[in-house]
């Protein structure tokens, strides 16, 4: 997409402020991703600066999450107008400055090589989720992050089921779209974190023919601009009358499920989980779901 567009473009403010409201994204969010201040962001919005770099174009887009084409007023005519052509062949002073110019960005690309982005790309990120979640029960999320983590921070975006809805965060979520399942943090430089994790209640109306998706990225500052990074591990939950504990799924909360679920928890550290209700189901030796009641109950 890049390829195709000139090195400046005319931004439509008024868009991208609709689209941001939109979304419900603050200017902050939005400067984060593209690299900018705030100020800057408010300056586009209100058109104090027609055109932009087609990089901070496209970082508008990948904010936005659109395609770039609709944050952008484009008319060739205007471009072309705006872009006077030099006649190189009646100036052979600016061929020279040309020539000197190009020599000049050759020398710096070999005595200062962009940033190497290996490291950034080595970061991992992993998902862990439960093998299953009951309609309209609460699922435990969590994202481990790799060390070490980028020294200028980094934004993660996890995008969840519609229909289900986040109810905790650690740390809380920096800009939160309950209604099309995204959520997304702001990591700033110096967080040494090793997780971030979130607590959802599934939509009581999800059925087994549809399953949980998952899927997540982070994005971070490289050598040649942003970088985004998967976010590995599971992506699906599987809807039953299950417990988020019970790993097999037979209605039984045995020894090795309670000692994983007591490390989850400890995971999950800002996010309340009652552990209290998993002892009474841990200690009855069979549960069930109540639906009615939206609880799973034990049974003795």
């Amino acid at each position: 997409m890049s390829d195709i567009l000139p090195i400046t473009v005319f931004l439509n403010g008024v868009a991208v402020k609709r689209i941001r409201e939109e979304k419900k994204l603050t200017q902050l969010y939005v400067s984060k991703v593209v690299g900018v201040t705030t100020d800057t962001i408010s300056r586009w919005e209100n058109n104090r600066y027609p055109t932009i770099k087609r990089e901070n174009a496209l970082g508008l887009a990948e904010a936005l999450e659109v395609d770039v084409h609709e944050l952008l007023i484009e008319n060739p005519d205007e471009v072309d107008a705006a872009e006077p052509r030099l006649g190189l062949s009646s100036h052979p002073a600016t061929i020279a400055a040309l020539v000197s110019l190009l020599l000049v960005a050759v020398l710096f690309y070999f005595l200062y090589p962009a940033q190497d982005d290996t490291r950034v790309v080595a970061l991992k990120v992993l998902r862990k989720l439960p093998h299953y979640a009951a309609p309209g029960s609460h699922v435990p999320v969590r994202v481990n992050l790799s060390s070490p983590l980028p020294e200028g921070g980094f934004i993660l975006r996890e995008y969840f089921p519609k229909g289900w809805k986040l109810v905790q965060a650690s740390p809380p979520a920096s800009s939160l779209d309950n209604v099309n399942g995204v959520v997304r943090w702001i990591i700033k430089a110096g967080d040494k974190r090793e997780r971030v994790v979130y607590m959802l209640q599934v939509d009581p109306a999800a059925t087994p023919e549809h399953p949980g998706a998952f899927r997540g990225e982070i994005i971070v500052s490289g050598g040649d601009g942003q970088l985004t990074v998967p976010v590995e591990g599971e992506t699906s939950v599987m809807l039953e009358p299950v417990l988020w504990a019970d790993s097999n799924g037979d209605f039984v909360i045995d020894d090795a499920e309670m000692l994983q679920a007591s490390y989850t928890v400890d995971e999950m550290s800002g996010v309340y989980i009652d552990w209290g209700k998993l002892e009474k189901l841990w200690d009855a030796g069979r549960y069930r779901w109540d639906e009615k009641n939206a609880d799973f109950v034990p049974v003795r």
